[in-house]
């Protein structure tokens, strides 16, 4: 999905993404405006684990495939003919409260998630 895009002037690789790395780019299959959640899915143009590598995720999403709920991810889904390995979805950056209540950012991925709309 992001082989053809002009990087010039940017240090970027395509793969599967490393924990050092400060920045992952993945693409959403679909939005879920009941939840503010992005749905992910795991294929060769997109691996799951840049869903949880790196310091900051950032994250393509068409404005058109902005759904209202579970009902229409699953619905869409489902059209697509074969279910992937792994859906993922994601609302918002890692955070955990586990250890003493205290608000840990990154606890179990990106300490930041940034959400590019396009179309």
């Amino acid at each position: 999905a992001f082989a053809g895009l002009d990087w010039g002037g940017i240090e970027a690789s395509i793969g599967t993404g490393r924990i050092e790395e400060p920045a992952t780019l993945s693409r959403a299959e679909l939005g879920m405006a009941e939840t503010g959640s992005l749905v992910l899915l795991s294929g060769p143009d997109n691996p799951v684990t840049l869903t949880f590598l790196g310091e900051t995720h950032f994250v393509l999403l068409d404005r058109a495939d902005i759904v209202g709920g579970f009902d229409q991810v699953w619905a869409r889904l489902r059209a697509r003919g074969v279910l992937p390995r792994t859906v993922n979805f994601v609302t918002g950056p890692s955070r955990s409260a586990d250890i003493g209540q205290k608000l840990q950012l990154g606890a179990h991925g990106p300490v930041a998630l940034h959400v590019f709309l396009l179309g």
